[in-house]
């Protein structure tokens, strides 16, 4: 989907090992019936197949922004990390196993 303008609203996600509800968490973020947003990914150095999961969807997916700290931050530092590179006017924060 191409984006046109900046979004309204810009999700934030850090993610530690979320493999196990990743997919089904930005799928609901994916075919929500609002269309104007951004979803910003902290992987905060996972070790699992989470990466992977991440660059498939960033891959079909332009408004989904992935960023992968070199070291892990943990969740308050990879959050502010996540709200510094938001383009909304709007932030909402979501959990790698919220559906």
């Amino acid at each position: 989907m191409k984006q046109l303008m900046k979004p309204d609203i810009s999700v934030i996600m850090s993610v530690y090992n979320g493999e196990a509800y990743l997919t089904e968490a930005i799928e609901s973020v994916r075919n929500q019936t609002f269309q104007n947003w951004e979803l910003i990914v902290i992987n905060d150095c996972s070790t699992d197949s989470t990466a992977e999961i991440l660059a498939d969807f960033a891959s079909k997916d332009e408004r989904i922004k992935v960023h992968t700290n070199e070291v892990n931050l943990k969740l308050p530092s990879s959050l502010n990390k996540a709200i510094s590179l938001c383009e909304g006017k709007y932030i909402a924060r979501m959990d790698a196993d919220d559906i």
